[in-house]
């Protein structure tokens, strides 16, 4: 007789997150009042420390120890994390404040929470995402399962060929830092009655922010670079999405990520449908920007895609027609183009770079360029990744010549091309 399979962590998360979606698809005014167990399971907890270590957060547990010595470790610091869980005796710390520099000039503020804040985290994240996922719009791509900015950027295109000619992009200004955490904690126990859940997450939204050795707490806002707070960040947002459902369609079609707009629209004059509805939401430094028309240009948020009309003999389907229609393609912006020129270029230009060998720099590049490929791919926009292709071999080439103090760079363009290759250098198509 064969011997039952045990299952994974990962096995057991993916059943339990079935079988809450499942319970929150079916009745929509369900709420759930037994979750605060499953967050401490061992099995959860597991699979939420794989999730961190995979997204590189946790560092300083990743020390060069011997493979047993830091099982072991991993062992007891889950443990103690059920523990403390379970006891009631768990207590977030408050989250570092880090500042990234913006490309205008501004920064933007990060909270970088501990490790272990990071796994529980993400152990609520797990147990309570899936019942909310049944009651997000389909307007909403940002920071969702199998969903992302290509999937967002395509409905807008497909948006702007029905006959949407004005597009309306919207940015709220600070909104991490603004969202009120009264109304959050309303919306959550909209789903959720289990009121040790309800207390973990306003733990989390009261734990302050640790800035230059002082703690400042606030009544308002998540704490930017927490792992829950994307999914509290659309919890909140997704009222907005609801409104927009039932009063903005005859105005235009809405499609967000995260805090980013855009509403495509038929005709002028749908930016002014805006305001009402983000003063009902009860949205703060909500900035719509003058109305675009979407036979010249449409630009994502971003400014990373363009979403030009071109005349095509062809309609969406592919059939060739008599007449000439207009259809909307994506590709990269110039700012994208140049962002990317810049990285190879300063990578590969300076002189201290000319004692890297050839396997190192494209050990450095393939991680960016594989992640330039995954971002900004898509069937419009062969030709211009064609030509940053050609760049970035061009790049290898000039840094060559210096490195072999060759005069003549072209001469050495061959025997790069075959050593990029034989050591696997990625390619933007």
């Amino acid at each position: 007789m064969n011997a039952k399979r045990l299952t994974t962590p990962k096995e057991n998360v993916q059943q339990l997150q079935e079988k809450l979606g499942h319970a929150a698809k079916e009745n929509k005014k369900r709420r759930f009042h037994a979750l605060y167990d499953k967050v401490y399971r061992r099995d959860i907890l597991w699979e939420a420390w794989r999730r961190v270590r995979a997204n590189k957060g946790a560092r300083r547990c990743r020390r060069s120890n011997p493979r047993g010595d830091r099982e072991a470790r991993e062992f007891v610091f889950i443990e103690e994390c059920h523990r403390l869980l379970k006891d009631g005796e768990y207590h977030p710390a408050p989250v570092r404040r880090h500042y990234i520099p913006k490309k205008d000039g501004k920064q933007r503020p990060l909270g970088i929470p501990t490790v272990r804040d990071r796994v529980i985290q993400m152990a609520t994240k797990l147990v309570i995402e899936p019942v909310f996922e049944m009651d997000f719009q389909e307007a909403s791509f940002g920071f969702r399962p199998k969903r992302s900015a290509k999937g967002a950027l395509e409905r807008i295109r497909k948006a702007c060929n029905r006959k949407g000619n004005w597009v309306v992009d919207v940015d709220i200004q600070g909104y991490f830092d603004s969202i009120n955490q009264e109304k959050l904690m309303k919306l959550v126990a909209m789903r959720i009655s289990d009121r040790r859940v309800l207390k973990l997450i306003r733990k989390w939204l009261s734990a302050g922010v640790m800035e230059e050795g002082s703690v400042r707490r606030a009544d308002l806002g998540t704490p930017q670079g927490g792992v829950i707070s994307p999914l509290l960040a659309n919890i909140y947002l997704n009222y907005f999405d609801v409104l927009w459902e039932r009063h903005g369609q005859g105005v235009g079609e809405l499609t967000r990520y995260a805090d980013d707009f855009v509403v495509v629209c038929k005709t002028k004059g749908c930016r002014s449908c805006l305001r009402p509805h983000s003063n009902d939401y009860g949205a703060t430094g909500t900035d719509p920007t003058s109305d675009q028309n979407a036979n010249r240009r449409a630009v994502d948020g971003r400014g990373r895609f363009r979403l030009p009309r071109h005349a095509s003999p062809e309609d969406e389907s592919g059939n060739v027609t008599r007449r000439v229609y207009y259809t909307t393609q994506q590709w990269l912006t110039r700012k994208a183009e140049e962002r990317i020129r810049g990285v190879v270029k300063e990578r590969l230009s300076p002189p201290c770079m000319r004692s890297k060998s050839m396997e190192e720099q494209v050990a450095w590049l393939n991680p960016k360029i594989q992640g330039w490929r995954n971002y900004y791919y898509t069937v419009y926009s062969q030709e211009k990744l064609a030509k940053l292709d050609w760049y970035i071999l061009q790049r290898f080439t000039r840094w060559y010549a210096k490195k072999r103090q060759r005069k003549r760079w072209m001469s050495s363009f061959q025997e790069v091309k075959y050593m990029t290759k034989l050591h696997g250098l990625k390619t933007l198509l």
